[in-house]
């Protein structure tokens, strides 16, 4: 069975192209973590959201963002539909047939995929081109210095995150000192 790392290292690879994009995974912005992120050179953005069964896409249609000046709730999808989230796009990625299109709200675009297990080969097909849903540079919205200390801090604890499985490391709760203060 197709893992979602597998997926996402063959979408990544056959359908981004990295010396023109930033491609992230698993990146927390906004409200949420996109399963895929890509900011082109002129700062357009693209969420791809991963769903591999018909329960977890259901699920994503009751995620809840609560706006932190007013305590006001909405729903995921409403704030996407409605202008008012930081990616200029957004896209599902399903498995071929899981979902019938009409469940999918008109402002997200559709990719299928079909993996082939008896030749390990992953074909993507796309649907339906995701609507702009402004047209505001991801930097507009995002202070890009900041991105890029977050971006620079999560790839320094994945690193240590990696050599850890490799071998025992001790380090010192420098969080824990810093609340004491």
């Amino acid at each position: 069975m197709l893992k979602i790392e597998e997926l996402v290292h063959s979408f990544i690879n056959t359908n981004c192209d990295f010396d023109k994009e930033i491609v992230l995974t698993n990146f927390f912005h906004s409200d949420w973590e996109a399963d895929i992120l890509s900011i082109n050179t002129k700062g357009f953005s693209h969420e791809i959201e991963i769903k591999l069964s018909k329960s977890d896409f259901k699920n994503d249609f009751k995620k809840k963002y609560t706006n932190q000046r007013t305590g006001e709730k909405f729903l995921k999808h409403d704030k996407i539909g409605c202008g008012d989230y930081i990616c200029n796009s957004f896209s599902f990625l399903l498995p071929m047939g899981m979902v019938d299109h009409k469940m999918i709200p008109d402002h997200c675009g559709i990719i299928e995929f079909y993996h082939d297990e008896d030749n390990w080969e992953t074909t993507f097909y796309k649907i339906r081109e995701p609507k702009i849903i402004h047209p505001d540079s991801y930097w507009k919205l995002c202070d890009k210095d900041q991105f890029m200390r977050n971006l620079a801090r999560s790839l320094l604890f994945k690193k240590f995150e990696l050599k850890g499985k490799k071998e025992e490391l001790i380090f010192k709760n420098f969080f824990e000192a810093k609340s004491k203060k």
